[in-house]
């Protein structure tokens, strides 16, 4: 049967996280202090911008739906903090006319070219070229071609990579710009050498899971009787690996990684995220304040385009046993490429919607794996755990076979609105049963928060 796509249609869905402080990091937001610096107390706002923290993130996605001839619908989203995100919606309406009339069979059997003409188009490329909001959108419509790709197959996106021929796999893959890293022969022989004890692998996830790391538990904008709280719930479910938010203000963040190493013991693993609120020299001088609290990594110690800096500060580092991960935004495959070529990150962190959605991702995925670098996806927001956890399954069945190290970033906000809502037991993801990537949400959550005409946004600006 033939999945032509006869119609692709885009919606922008936002959830007001922002209302309960969750997601808020180290990151200023001048537009919300100005507001409020100016209305209270009419001072200058820039005097405040080394105190105050990012607290409004309303996690929000640019919801995709391709519709086809046999009935058969492919669900895809990229993410979003909320505003913006009508700009994403607008980039994907742009890349419209490339998918639109395409059939699924045509798609596949050259994946990589029509990657390419996403990718490359003669105008948008100038937007780009693979970076900022044009790649957020192409992922957006990535993301539903692989979810109406898995559907067709009867099989969760995981298994059909597991399943998939080498050369199958390799032929998703743009290689451009990074054969001086790893080229086609390298990859295929990276996934040819992993069919060793495939199977086995695959059980152990079907049986045991795949380990996680919880988030949830540390929002900078959460309360000491929060953090507790959150720690001892957590703790109690089987929790051993906690990350925190640190950034704002070095004593507060001393005085809380010293509560929750003290909450979660010395055995548990810690990590601290900045989210790139730093200099390079300031992160290396702040971290090495915080080694006390022995953090296996600092996640976002500066700007995301600054490799040699992300370099800079692994090596001064180094010698307290603190590694560098990064990721979450950057662009594309060619930077991943000259993160590990630089020694600048000791853990890769993928997202399933900042690069070119599952393609991209195999590419890092084996460029990590040559580097010996292990990847620790970026998860959250709303529904990248449920994106993500597909492409970690398929890196350790079909890519690393390693387990050391590795573990999945997992938050636990939003997931009620999805259909295939991932399931955590004894802190691991269990692999997903349920054909397709996940990522189809339920049409009354995306009506009820669809922005601005949605109840719960009509209801949220009267107030």
């Amino acid at each position: 049967m033939s999945h032509r796509i006869i119609n692709m249609t885009v919606r922008d869905v936002r959830f007001p996280t922002s209302l309960e402080q969750h997601g808020s990091d180290a990151m200023v937001s001048l537009y919300r202090f100005t507001r409020r610096i100016n209305k209270r107390t009419r001072l200058r706002p820039l005097l405040f911008l080394s105190t105050l923290q990012h607290t409004d993130p309303d996690y929000s996605v640019a919801y995709v739906v391709l519709d086809t001839e046999s009935g058969l619908k492919g669900f895809g989203f990229t993410f979003t903090l909320g505003k913006g995100t009508e700009i994403v919606v607008s980039a994907v309406q742009a890349l419209a006319g490339l998918v639109v009339g395409k059939s699924l069979e045509e798609i596949v059997s050259n994946f990589r070219e029509f990657y390419r003409l996403l990718t490359s188009d003669g105008q948008m490329r100038w937007l780009g070229p693979e970076k900022g909001v044009i790649q957020l959108a192409t992922a957006a419509v990535l993301n539903a071609v692989w979810d109406l790709w898995a559907r067709a197959e009867d099989k969760p996106l995981w298994k059909l990579l597991v399943d998939m021929d080498p050369k199958k796999i390799v032929s998703c893959i743009d290689f451009r710009y990074i054969t001086d890293v790893l080229t086609e022969e390298e990859a295929l022989d990276i996934l040819v050498k992993a069919q060793e004890g495939k199977q086995q692998r695959e059980n152990q996830m079907l049986n045991e899971g795949y380990p996680a790391y919880t988030t949830s538990c540390a929002w900078l904008g959460y309360t000491d009787q929060q953090l507790k709280q959150l720690c001892t719930d957590a703790l109690k479910s089987g929790w051993t690996k906690f990350k925190v938010k640190v950034g704002a203000d070095l004593q507060d963040d001393m005085r809380r990684c010293r509560l929750i190493r003290q909450m979660i013991g010395p055995n548990s693993t810690l990590m601290i995220d900045a989210n790139q609120r730093w200099d390079v020299d300031e992160a290396i001088s702040w971290v090495s304040a915080l080694a006390e609290v022995k953090p296996l990594w600092i996640e976002e110690p500066t700007s995301p385009d600054d490799i040699l800096g992300h370099a800079a500060i692994s090596k001064a580092l180094a010698p307290l046993g603190i590694g560098v991960a990064t990721g979450e935004q950057c662009h594309n495959r060619v930077m991943f490429k000259q993160f590990l070529q630089a020694s600048a990150l000791q853990f890769v962190q993928i997202d399933s919607c900042r690069v070119g959605s599952v393609n991209e991702n195999l590419a890092v995925l084996l460029m990590a794996h040559k580097f010996r670098v292990p990847v620790c996806p970026h998860a959250g927001g709303v529904g990248l755990c449920e994106l993500v956890q597909h492409l970690i399954l398929f890196d350790y069945i079909c890519v690393s076979a390693d387990l050391n190290n590795r573990m999945c970033e997992y938050v636990d906000h939003l997931h009620e609105h999805f259909r295939s809502p991932v399931v955590i037991k004894n802190a691991h993801y269990m692999a997903p049963k349920d054909a397709g990537y996940s990522c189809e949400m339920f049409e009354s959550s995306v009506e009820t928060h669809q922005y601005p005409e949605g109840g719960v946004w009509k209801l949220h600006m009267k107030k």
